[in-house]
């Protein structure tokens, strides 16, 4: 199999695309910035402005659903394989990233990502909770729901 020139590019800088509506990968990312790190780590919100001006050719809807990062020269990483590239940039946590890039370490960072999926899905009824799609949850009143707005006399549909 050949390597494209992404394969073969170094990595200086990593950008972590989380979801700002997920309350573990917020914690998360609150981690990630207090980390001592060896290649520096942009934090930015999935499928957001940021997000979508520096990678235009990302499916942002996907970035949503797991956790992606992308290296400074192309590379994509998602689920377990984004975990590890992102302790591998981790001062404190490389040699653990070199473990779980092995064969049987990937079972276990697949493992991890699949239980971390499954806590995020059962906390908003097996579904990633959006507050743009209208509905909104106040611990003391529960779910409530509000249209969206239709500006300029266009309206997005789910």
């Amino acid at each position: 199999m050949r390597a494209n020139a992404a394969d073969r590019t170094p990595v200086r800088r990593l950008t972590v695309l989380y979801d700002a509506d997920c309350s573990l990968c917020t914690f998360l990312r609150d981690w990630l910035v207090r980390q001592p790190k060896l290649v520096p780590l942009d934090l930015v919100p999935a499928a957001s402005e940021e997000a979508r001006r520096r990678f235009p050719t990302l499916d942002h809807r996907a970035t949503l659903d797991d956790i992606t990062v992308v290296g400074d020269g192309g590379q994509v990483y998602r689920s377990a394989a984004a975990w590890i590239v992102t302790l591998w940039a981790l001062r404190e946590h490389r040699r653990l990233a070199h473990r779980l890039s092995t064969p049987t370490g990937a079972k276990l960072a697949k493992g991890a990502v699949l239980a971390a999926a499954k806590w995020r899905g059962t906390q908003w009824g097996g579904r990633a909770y959006r507050p743009a799609d209208g509905w909104w949850y106040d611990p003391r009143q529960g779910w409530t729901y509000t249209a969206p707005r239709c500006d300029g006399g266009t309206c997005v549909t789910p």
